[in-house]
Parts: C-alpha cells; sequence; structure tokens
C-alpha cells in the first residue's frame, strides 16, 4: 500500500464539483496563480483541461483547473508527477495541433481564441532528452573535389563523412581534425549515391558509370572489382538494417534498368532480382519491419519482402514520377545500435543486440509509416505493412516536390520543393503544420537534427537553413556556398552538418 509523505495533508472533504489535487501538484498550481498575477492576468481565472498522451491518446489524471498563467514548464512538472517519473522528462504541448510556448493565457486564450468555459484537451509529447545545439558557422571548408559534390553521407557512428562527386572520386573524411582521409578512385562517372553499412565498415557507392563499388573506409581500399549487374545508372542503394542481421552483409541497389537487387556484399553475389516496375526506379528504402521500399517513375511505389523478394503491394495514387521515399523507422535503422553517448561496441554481437534494444524501444506503436513525394506537387503517407490505401494525401505545395525526411522520433515530416518552400507534416495522420519560408530558389533536400527539433535545408539559392520546429520560424542562414547546395546531412550524434553543392567544397 502506498503511504501519504509525511508532508502532505490528508485529503479534505470535497464540496460538490470539487475535484482533488495533490499537494505537490496543488504547489505548482498556486505557483502559476502567483505568476499570473504579476503578468496582469487575473490570477483566478483558471480552466479546465485534461492531459492526452499524444502515443496513444490515452487520459492522464484528473480534469485539472489550471490557472492561464500556467507556463509549459510548470505543465511538464505536472506530468512528470503524475506519471511518477524518477528522472523528469522534458514534454512538448499541444492545442489542436499547435505547440504551446509560453503560457495557457497567450497561447490557448490570446492566440487561439479559446474560451476560459470550456474544457480544453492538452496534448503531452515526450521530447529526447538530449539536445542539440543549434549549427551557427561554418567549422571547415574541405576542398579537394574538381566537380560538383552531389551526395555527402555521415556514417553510422557518425566518426567519418563520405562525400561523392561528378569528379568520379569519393571522399573519406576524418570528422576530429576535418581532413580527408582517403580519395576513393575507380568509377568512371558521376557518383550520385552513397550508403553506409550499419556496423560502419563498408561503404557501397553507386555511379553513372552503372556500377557498385564496395570499399573498406579505414583503409580506403576497394573491397574486390567493381559490381556490374544493372545495365544502367544506379539510382538508389540501402542496406539491411542491423536489428535485422547481425552480419551486415546484404544491401540493396535500384537502377534506371527499372530493376532492384539484394546483394550479399561478403559473396559480392546479387541474391535476388526485383522487376516489376515499367520504368526507372528513383528511389529505394529499407525499412525497420523486413520490408523493402521502391519508387518509380512509372507512378507507383512498390514493396516488397526482403527475405524472398516477393512483391507485396503495389501503392498507386501519384499522377507523376515518384522521386523520394522517407520511412518513419528510418533514423533507426541508419544508427542502428549507436545514440547520442558515441559509445563503442565489443563486438558484433554487443552492436547488433544494441541495435535490436533500441529499435524494439523507440520504433513506436503501430506499424511503419512510409511517405511518397512526386513530380505531381503531392505527398502520400502510407501504412504499407497493413494497407495499400493511402492514409492522406498531402497537398499545397505548388511545384514538384523533390525530397521528403521524417523527424527521427516519427513524429513529423518536411518536405522539401521547387517551389522554394519547406512544409511541415504530422507524420502520424498527415495533416499540415505549417510552411517554412525563407528560401529563394528550389529547396533540393531536407534533413532532421537528431532530437527531432530542428529540420535543415539545403536550396538552390547557395544557403543552408536550419528551422526551429517549436516556433517553425528560421533559426540560422547558413551561406557560404558559392552555388547550388545539392546535398546536405546531420550527423547522427548532432553535433556536425555537411553540405555539398556545385561549387565542388564540402562544408562542415
Amino acid at each position: 500500500m502506498k503511504h501519504r509523505m509525511d508532508d502532505e495533508p490528508a485529503p479534505q472533504a470535497l464540496t460538490p464539483g470539487e475535484r482533488y489535487v495533490k499537494p505537490r501538484i496543488k504547489k505548482q498550481l498556486d505557483k502559476a496563480a502567483r505568476d499570473a498575477a504579476l503578468a496582469d492576468i487575473d490570477p483566478d481565472r483558471k480552466i479546465v483541461a485534461q492531459l492526452k498522451s499524444d502515443e496513444d491518446d490515452s487520459v492522464l489524471g484528473p480534469l485539472l483547473n489550471l490557472p492561464v498563467g500556467s507556463t509549459i514548464q510548470q505543465l511538464a512538472e505536472i506530468v512528470n508527477q503524475l506519471l511518477q517519473n524518477e528522472d523528469p522528462l522534458p514534454y512538448a504541448f499541444f492545442v489542436d495541433s499547435k505547440e504551446l510556448s509560453s503560457t495557457i493565457h497567450e497561447d490557448i486564450i490570446v492566440n487561439q481564441g479559446k474560451s476560459s468555459e470550456e474544457m480544453i484537451t492538452i496534448t503531452y509529447r515526450p521530447q529526447a532528452v538530449f539536445k542539440v545545439r543549434t549549427v551557427t558557422r561554418c567549422s571547415s571548408s574541405l576542398n579537394g573535389h574538381t566537380e560538383a559534390v552531389l551526395i555527402v553521407s555521415f556514417s553510422p557512428d557518425g566518426s567519418m563523412l563520405a562525400t561523392g562527386s561528378g569528379d568520379t572520386t569519393i571522399r573519406i573524411w576524418d570528422l576530429n581534425t576535418e581532413t580527408p582521409r582517403h580519395t576513393l578512385q575507380g568509377h568512371t562517372n558521376w557518383v550520385q549515391m552513397l550508403a553506409w553499412s550499419p556496423d560502419a565498415k563498408m561503404l557501397t557507392s553507386g555511379s553513372m558509370d552503372k556500377t557498385i563499388r564496395i570499399w573498406n573506409p579505414k583503409t580506403g581500399k576497394a573491397m574486390g572489382d567493381a559490381l556490374k549487374s544493372h545495365t544502367q545508372l544506379i539510382t538508389g542503394l540501402a542496406w539491411e538494417p542491423l536489428h535485422l542481421n547481425a552480419q551486415c552483409n546484404r544491401f540493396a541497389s535500384s537502377s534506371k534498368d527499372q530493376s532492384i537487387k539484394i546483394w550479399n556484399a561478403i559473396t559480392r553475389q546479387v541474391i535476388i532480382t526485383m522487376t516489376s516496375h515499367t520504368a526507372p526506379v528513383t528511389c529505394i528504402k529499407w525499412g525497420g519491419s523486413g520490408l523493402l521500399y521502391s519508387a518509380s517513375r512509372d507512378k507507383t511505389v512498390r514493396v516488397w519482402d526482403s527475405k524472398d523478394g516477393k512483391l507485396v503491394r503495389v501503392l498507386e495514387g501519384h499522377g507523376h514520377w515518384v522521386n523520394s521515399l522517407a520511412v518513419s523507422s528510418e533514423f533507426l535503422v541508419r544508427t542502428g545500435g549507436w545514440d547520442h553517448t558515441s559509445k563503442k561496441f565489443a563486438d558484433a554481437e554487443e552492436a547488433h543486440q544494441a541495435a535490436v534494444e533500441r529499435y524494439n524501444t523507440n520504433k513506436g506503436i503501430g506499424p511503419e509509416r512510409l511517405a511518397s513525394c512526386s513530380d505531381d506537387f503531392t505527398i502520400f503517407l502510407w501504412t504499407p505493412e497493413t494497407s495499400k490505401k493511402p492514409i492522406a494525401r498531402m497537398t499545397g505545395h505548388m511545384q514538384l516536390v523533390n525530397h521528403i525526411s521524417f523527424s527521427p522520433d516519427g513524429r513529423t515530416l518536411a518536405s522539401a520543393s521547387f517551389d522554394k518552400s519547406v512544409k511541415l507534416w504530422d507524420g502520424f495522420t498527415g495533416k499540415f503544420i505549417d510552411t517554412l519560408r525563407g528560401h529563394v530558389g528550389a529547396v533540393y533536400q531536407v534533413t532532421f537534427s537528431s532530437d527531432s527539433r530542428q529540420v535543415l535545408s539545403g536550396s538552390r539559392d547557395s544557403t543552408l537553413k536550419v528551422w526551429d520546429l517549436k516556433t517553425r520560424k528560421l533559426k540560422m542562414d547558413l551561406p557560404g556556398h558559392a552555388d547550388e547546395v545539392f546535398s546536405v546531412d546531420w550527423s547522427p550524434g548532432g553535433d556536425k552538418v555537411a553540405s555539398g553543392g556545385k561549387d565542388r567544397v564540402v562544408k562542415m
């Protein structure tokens, strides 16, 4: 039986209509009333609010009489106490999908025009315990490539950066010294695709020369000759997630030749070839549940079983080429067992176990979600494990949508468009959240910080921009490139951003 703390008085008899509130929570409410008085808000004015979980819509605690001066910090303390969290967690709060940023009075009554007479449902959402600092300056301009930098990609453990270029080479950069570690030569045409194995021990590259190469990033040496099975340029590379395969030996490739192939990286053989697209494949993703997703210029997204290559579903709805895919579990799949602490693992089995635990802890409830974007200006949100019907068709962009990305927590989706804007959408419902305007040229790519609090965009206008998800405002403008920015990436640990573009320079 749970005993009352000595300093907690026994519950008093309540008059009809009164609600019993724990003394410690009452202390928070009293403090909010005092703060309201100081701010010239009637301290006696209260609203009736119900707290509700964003994750499963469950109601938390009784109805609360909250002073209108209550801040989000005070709401967080109340949630932590009601959940009996030993270590207090940070929370974000929402009313009708709009995030609260100051007080109930300002956010709900003034800004949203709600009446203090109505019952308000306040949704709470846990946030990452760690916080990624805002990127503020360019720490290095890394010269070396002699043609445009087409892709930049951090390793899953955040220790290395790989860049692919129109000069046919790949460079591996040391992130501690911000200097080139290796130049990888072998391709005979542009290198547009890079993908790290989830244990960071191999790097695959795909080129316009129709070949794939596997490299040892530590030594900078090629692991055998080029893989020549596709008959046209390579359009996508994706590795099987570490939590599904401890050996880290399978990856998939897609090509303009309309096919998708699954390879064994050790034997260097094609295991499965999948052919059912009727136009070039533009993008592939390997999902956390074992499904492989492919997008194509045939206007469809296809869902495959990665074990045997069988076609599971065809997702139809787009009216033009499908350009890009995003998976809700993508960050977990990409980073495997590593988190923001950059822990080192003793062996492959320990890394695999960490990846399994991390995936199971963080994948969230419900089936994996997939988003697709198209030249038809739209985005679709799907749950391909369970249905070929979309959850939502998202409209609003005025030109083609080039790229989409899920936040690491899977709750937000960002889209980059040739209409010069970035749009934010609810990652579960597809509901429109906001438009981020500021770029003066087409936006090519978007990516999130590992704490899901910031989004980074790269544009034809030669700038990168960092946006704050809470305020939905521009947080930092990062000029410096002399020409279009083709590729951006945020390191898994959140401490570095890399960009590459037409000016041949990699910026960090």
